[in-house]
């Protein structure tokens, strides 16, 4: 599960980000990204599986799990929302976004709750975790039993978008759930053509497995991006890190969906 308000911050787009980053995405934050390079085009299916099987099999043997990540948010291809920090995960079911640029926010989830934290605001969301509908969802890989199955009903290579580095691949996953939305319309309708239903795509380091981004668009030109470096699998944390302690004086809301949602929004 990943719901709902990984992007509570409101702040703009602030470029100050890679003060944070240290390395790891000022070169793509300032252009230089590495052009992809001609690599031989794999289309089989045993290629696909070949590289979902080395993905799965690189995080399947940790419990917990952090990395440094960068989030986009835009709307019609236009950025619009830039926010930076670390990740941890711990399976099963928990998970800890804390924002670091362009301000301090948390978003956990200790398996029970979703917690949506602004230190500035003095305010805490709560929200049960079970209502986790948002389509973040891809991210709830990294919480769960490590099998691409659970969350894709289909997988293959896309060619677009083109992967950031010349040893990475794109691949593209159809959600469970949407193939049923599909089978449900009536005989005399026609099926959701692939520009008219929220994308998955996954960049995957081809010879290790690595997750490098995860990338969601929807029919209405919104989308989300997870960049990921410095992965670290079994760091040693502290159990309190997973659990959420309402500081004195905040006040606690219990949320819904609808209402995060909106929040959300920049």
């Amino acid at each position: 599960m990943l719901v709902i308000l990984l992007s509570f911050v409101r702040a703009q787009v602030q470029f100050a980000i890679c003060g944070f980053l240290v390395l790891s995405f000022c070169p793509v934050l300032l252009g230089q990204n590495t052009v992809p390079g001609p690599r031989p085009r794999l289309s089989t299916k045993a290629d696909v599986q070949a590289i979902v099987g080395r993905l799965e099999a690189r995080y399947r043997g940790a419990t917990r799990l952090e990395a440094t990540f960068l989030e986009r948010y835009t709307e019609n291809g236009a950025l619009t929302r830039l926010e930076a920090g670390k990740a941890y995960f711990e399976r099963p079911g928990k998970m800890r976004w804390d924002y670091e640029s362009p301000e301090k926010n948390v978003f956990l989830v200790d398996g029970k709750n979703a917690w949506f934290y602004v230190p500035a605001d003095h305010t805490v969301m709560r929200v049960p975790a079970k209502r986790s509908t948002d389509w973040r969802t891809p991210l709830s890989l990294l919480i769960g039993e490590m099998k691409v199955s659970r969350i894709c009903n289909r997988i293959g290579f896309a060619e677009l978008p083109v992967p950031e580095f010349s040893a990475d691949v794109m691949l593209y996953c159809e959600q469970r759930g949407a193939s049923n939305a599909r089978e449900g319309e009536d005989s005399g309708r026609k099926a959701a053509s692939p520009e008219a239903r929220e994308r998955v795509y996954f960049e995957v380091e081809e010879s290790s497995g690595e997750l490098v981004r995860v990338l969601v668009t929807d029919p209405g030109g919104v989308g989300l991006e997870f960049r990921f470096a410095n992965w670290r699998l079994n760091p040693e944390l502290e159990d309190s890190l997973f659990r959420f302690q309402v500081p004195p004086g905040v006040a606690i809301v219990n949320g819904d969906l609808a209402a995060a949602q909106k929040m959300a929004s920049p």
